[in-house]
C-alpha cells in the first residue's frame, strides 16, 4: 500500500480556544501533504469565545475547513462526531492548543502503512510555553523523571509504545475497535490506544512525526489536570480489568507510602526512618534532574524544584481518590466533581 491517495481527516476538538485555534490551522493549511486529499474537522464544544467566528473567516477562504457543533461539549464526543462525520482512509486526532509541523500529515501516514501489525502511530510531542513558568512545566513534562517512560513526551528513536497523544489509526481500524469512551472526561485517548493493543496491533512511535503542544503556565491548573489524569487512569483501568503500563501506579505508590510512612512512623520508630529516606531520595532526584534541566534555561530556576512534585502527588492522589470513588463507595459525587475540566 501506498499513501498517494489516502484520504485524511483531522479531528480537532475544540472549545474556547480563540488564542490557540488560529496557530493550529495554519499549521495544517501549509501541509506537504496534498491538499486534494485531506480535510480539517473542528468539532467545536459550543465556544462562547471568538472560536467559532475565527474558524469560520478560515472557511471562507479554504473549502477542506469545516465546523462540527459538538452539543455534548466534552472532548470524546467532539471526536466521535468528527470520526462518525468523515469518510476518509486515515483518521487524526489533535488538539486546538498545539500545532503540527509542515510533514505531519504526511509522515503520519507513512508510519501507518509501514507495517501491517501497525494500528496506530503517533510522534513525540514538544511541550512549549512563553513565560518562565510555562516553561519550567513544559521541561518537567518532558522529563523522565517528570513522567516515567511516557516516551511520546520525549523520545528520539522510532519504537513501539503503549499509547500516543495524538494518535493516526486507519478508519476501519477505529470501525472494529469502537471509538472514543465518552464517559472519560480525561485519558480517553490511552483507552482506546489500550483497544488498539487489546485486539492484536501495536502503536508506532517516530520522531519524524513533530507536533507542539502549549502547556499550561497555572501551577493550580497542572495540579487539577493531573489529578484528573490520576482519577480518571483508575475508571480505564476499572474497564479493562489492569492497568496498560506500571508506571500509572507508580505515584499513588508514592503517595500511600508518603501517608503510611507519616501515619504509621508515629509508633513505629523503624517505619518513619524509611519514610525519611524516601523523602530524602526523592529529593535528591528532584534535585538532580531539576538541575540538569536549568543548565538549559536558567529562568525556571524559581519554579521547576516545585513541579516534579506536583506531577506526582497530583496524580497520585486522584489515582487514590478514584480507587475509592470508583471500586469502594461508588461516589457518583466526587466522579460528578471530576467531571469538569480544568482548561
Amino acid at each position: 500500500m501506498n499513501n498517494s491517495n489516502l484520504t485524511v481527516s483531522i479531528v480537532i476538538p475544540c472549545r474556547n480556544e480563540e488564542n490557540y485555534i488560529k496557530k493550529c490551522l495554519e499549521s495544517f493549511i501549509n501541509q506537504s501533504y496534498s491538499k486534494e486529499l485531506y480535510e480539517i474537522l473542528v468539532c467545536d464544544g459550543m465556544s462562547t469565545d471568538k472560536t467559532r467566528e475565527i474558524i469560520k473567516s478560515y472557511m471562507k477562504e479554504y473549502s477542506n475547513i469545516k465546523i462540527i457543533d459538538n452539543e455534548g461539549l466534552s472532548a470524546p464526543k467532539g471526536m466521535n462526531k468528527g470520526i462518525n462525520y468523515s469518510k476518509a482512509d486515515v483518521i487524526i486526532i489533535f488538539g486546538a492548543h498545539a500545532y503540527a509541523d509542515k510533514d505531519f500529515i504526511k509522515e503520519n501516514v507513512n508510519a501507518l502503512i509501514k507495517n501491517k501489525e501497525v494500528g496506530c502511530v503517533g510522534g513525540p510531542i514538544e511541550t512549549i510555553n512563553e513565560d518562565n513558568k510555562g516553561r519550567a512545566i513544559s521541561a518537567a513534562m518532558s522529563s523522565p523523571f517528570g513522567v516515567g517512560n511516557a516516551l511520546f513526551r520525549y523520545a528520539k528513536e522510532e519504537m513501539f509504545v503503549d499509547t500516543v497523544a495524538f494518535g493516526c489509526y486507519f478508519k476501519k481500524v477505529l470501525n472494529k475497535i469502537g471509538y472514543f469512551d465518552e464517559e472519560l472526561v480525561r485519558n480517553q485517548d490511552d483507552e482506546l490506544n489500550f483497544r488498539v493493543i487489546k485486539n492484536g496491533y501495536k502503536i508506532l512511535l517516530s520522531p519524524k512525526i513533530k507536533s507542539y503542544y502549549y502547556s499550561r503556565s497555572s501551577l493550580k491548573k497542572l495540579w487539577k489536570q493531573y489529578y484528573q489524569y490520576g482519577f480518571w487512569k483508575v475508571r480505564v483501568m476499572q474497564k479493562h480489568g489492569r492497568p496498560a503500563s506500571i508506571r500509572h501506579l507508580i505515584p499513588a505508590l508514592f503517595v500511600t507510602t508518603n501517608i503510611l510512612g507519616v501515619g504509621l512512623g508515629l509508633f513505629y520508630k523503624w517505619i518513619l526512618y524509611l519514610w525519611f529516606l524516601e523523602i530524602f531520595l526523592y529529593l535528591i532526584g528532584d534535585i538532580i534532574f531539576s538541575s540538569k534541566l536549568i543548565k538549559n534555561n536558567k529562568g525556571i530556576f524559581p519554579y521547576i524544584f516545585s513541579i516534579f512534585p506536583i506531577l506526582h502527588l497530583s496524580y497520585g492522589l486522584g489515582f487514590v481518590n478514584g480507587i475509592f470513588s470508583f471500586y469502594i463507595f461508588k461516589s457518583k459525587k466526587s466522579i460528578e466533581k471530576n467531571t469538569k475540566m480544568s482548561r
